[in-house]
């Protein structure tokens, strides 16, 4: 499970050979949610609100990027990792 950006405690990951839609998974300490990359939701689990604002804003600035790393990972690839929220 392939870690593309970390910042204020939060990991954003990105798996191989997921299902549709394009998404990628949020922890922080023992939360966990799955975001839609191409409507900027939580489709399944669910993080604090403002650990869930911040992973929300920091999608909306990487959606084109972390699309690109949904590509990549459907196809067997390594994602690249993006850049961290400042």
């Amino acid at each position: 499970m392939p870690t593309i950006s970390m910042f204020y405690g939060i990991i954003i990951q990105m798996f191989w050979d997921e299902h549709a839609p394009p998404h990628f998974h949020a922890t922080y300490g023992e939360y966990k949610a799955t975001i839609n990359i191409q409507e900027l939701f939580i489709i399944e689990g669910s993080l604090p609100r403002r650990a869930s604002q911040l992973v929300l804003d920091w999608a909306e600035l990487h959606q084109e990027e972390l699309l690109l790393d949904w590509d990549l990972c459907q196809a067997q690839q390594h994602p690249k990792p993006v850049a961290p929220l400042k």
